[in-house]
């Protein structure tokens, strides 16, 4: 998302914009940035404005310059919808960032959403919810909810093993190219860093590549964890890193197996599976990732009296 996309609300500004964009484009990026400077003194809370002043003195190698652009696009717009606290982020020395913007991931998608397929798959050779439905257990689910289910690609695989399927989605974008399959039984507009363990339980919790947009993950797998039925199953992917959780220049977090196995045990999952694979292409590169399956504990029966009968062999 760039500056460009988001107008001023200002005729002049925006017109400042854009042959700022022109000179750009051609190279002159010290240019740009002084004229796109005179166009935010006249609209000082144009975040958008911020965010692309930003980008160009990271072009031009400018750090401080681009931190504080950055910082101004924040201070404009809190809910950052342009993930410029990210940039910021990835421009110290110890990035400290836990969690993607949901306002940015929101925006992102929404854009994306018509030609997301056409990307991903054509162009990418993304692959993530085949390796988790042949990661799964070869089993039925009664109930099974896919987190972040975009387009729906990922219910497309696993919706002939479910007897119900609903997907949650945070961009409308995206929930409304899944609603044109007809694949799922309910769709919901939700934000998954914010969900509340209810009543509901599900047999399948599955989520292709989605906690790369959350980071830090302890809250949505104690959710899951909560929300399972006994015996229910949690499969997801996210990108393979060796820190914990590292923020990448894409925008997205990798986790380690390390750290995944640390939380998904803290939060009382059994059985737990890692397994190493190539998620999808990214400027002719492989994206190493991991195929993470875990169960939700069965309840303990009690035997009842204390007779050695009740003692297995």
């Amino acid at each position: 998302m760039i500056a460009t996309r988001v107008s001023s609300g200002r005729p002049d500004a925006d017109r400042r914009l854009e042959f700022a964009e022109g000179l750009a484009a051609a190279g002159d990026l010290h240019a740009a940035a002084e004229v796109l400077a005179g166009a935010l003194a006249l609209v000082p809370d144009w975040a958008a404005g911020w965010f692309r002043l930003g980008e160009w003195h990271e072009a031009a190698g400018d750090a401080a310059a681009a931190i504080a652009a950055w910082d101004r696009a924040v201070a404009a717009d809190p809910a950052d919808r342009f993930g410029a606290g990210m940039k910021r982020d990835l421009m110290r020395a110890v990035p400290v960032t836990e969690a993607v913007p949901p306002a940015f991931v929101e925006a992102l998608f929404d854009q994306y959403a018509p030609r997301f397929e056409a990307s991903l798959v054509d162009q990418l050779a993304y692959r993530a919810p085949q390796l988790l439905a042949r990661a799964l257990p070869p089993r039925r689910f009664a109930r099974a909810i896919d987190l972040g289910c975009g387009t729906g690609l990922a219910g497309e695989v696993l919706r002939p093993r479910c007897d119900w399927l609903g997907g949650w989605d945070i961009s409308a974008g995206m929930l409304r190219e899944a609603a044109a399959k007809g694949i799922y039984d309910a769709l919901e507009k939700r934000d998954l860093s914010r969900l509340e363990i209810d009543a509901t339980r599900y047999d399948l919790i599955l989520a292709a590549d989605v906690f790369i947009y959350l980071g830090a993950l302890e809250r949505i797998l104690a959710w899951a964890a909560g929300s399972l039925a006994p015996g229910g199953v949690l499969a997801f992917t996210v990108e393979k890193g060796e820190a914990p959780l590292t923020l990448r220049d894409s925008r997205r977090f990798a986790h380690s197996a390390a750290y995944l196995r640390a939380v998904l045990q803290a939060a009382g999952f059994a059985q737990i599976g890692l397994e190493e694979a190539v998620l999808r292409q990214d400027r002719g590169a492989d994206i190493a990732g991991l195929v993470v399956t875990a169960a939700s504990a069965l309840p303990v029966r009690q035997d009842q009296g204390d007779s050695d009968d009740a003692v297995p062999a």
